[in-house]
């Protein structure tokens, strides 16, 4: 009995008659950058392995060592479920366009299902002949400037995998480095209110009588607002200290 064969959980990368290599190496660092290693190289126009393409891939040169090395499309696509053909050109082709970020989602639903998937990127002059995008089944159009839609090779690869990544929720929209600290608890905040209301007091700050229940309404509201680590309430607190014993040497 024969172990079943592993299918890939992420997609081809196929580069097709890809013209320089210091491109298909920029191809690797660029598809590294996000986890993707199944390389996939149809007829180099200088050959392979190609010296300046080991040179740009830098630290990603692992992926040019099992790269796939193809004579021809259909041999490249041959194992593929699905293929997605990359172009910023309108075609005179009946197929699904989609944006990156779907084709990447698409992608991630297919493979989950056991599919494989490749991704093809043409040569840098012109990109995919409408030849090699009749072969796939699908069509990602990145929206660029009309006036300007020439994407370099290594920067289409960056994008896709960038929204390869984003497709398996690897990507966190928003964070906060916090420096070694905490955000600061509720009662921490409370009396640092408290000490700056009680200082405010003593100085008069809470001037005339009948404005003085609001300003202290308006003061701990802008506390509550703020969202202060233990760092912020340690240094407001030092401040009042200084500025007091500050006045209080006069």
């Amino acid at each position: 009995m024969t172990d079943p064969v592993e299918l890939p959980q992420i997609p081809a990368i196929v580069l097709v008659r890809p013209q320089m290599g210091e491109n298909i190496g920029a191809a690797a660092r660029a598809m590294w950058n996000f986890g993707l290693d199944r390389m996939r190289i149809v007829a180099p126009r200088d050959g392979w392995p190609n010296p300046a393409a080991v040179a740009m891939a830098s630290g990603a040169g692992r992926l040019l060592d099992k790269a796939q090395l193809c004579d021809d499309l259909p041999v490249a696509c041959a194992d593929c479920d699905y293929v997605f053909a990359t172009t910023a050109r309108s075609r005179d082709l009946i197929k699904p366009v989609f944006s990156p970020e779907a084709a990447m989602t698409e992608a991630a639903r297919r493979i989950a299902s056991g599919q494989r998937v490749a991704v093809l990127f043409g040569p840098e002059r012109a990109g995919l002949e409408n030849e090699d995008i009749a072969r796939a089944n699908a069509i990602i159009s990145v929206p660029v400037n009309p006036h300007f839609a020439s994407l370099n090779l290594a920067q289409c690869v960056l994008l896709m995998g960038y929204e390869w990544m984003r497709a398996q929720g690897n990507v966190t929209a928003q964070q906060t480095q916090m420096a070694g600290t905490d955000w600061a608890s509720g009662q921490e905040i409370e009396h640092l209110a408290a000490h700056y209301e009680e200082r405010l007091e003593t100085s008069g700050f809470f001037f005339p009588d009948h404005k003085v229940a609001s300003m202290k309404l308006n003061l701990r509201n802008m506390w509550s607002r703020m969202p202060l680590t233990r760092a912020d309430v340690q240094m407001l607190h030092g401040m009042m200290r200084q500025m007091v014993r500050w006045k209080e040497r006069d």
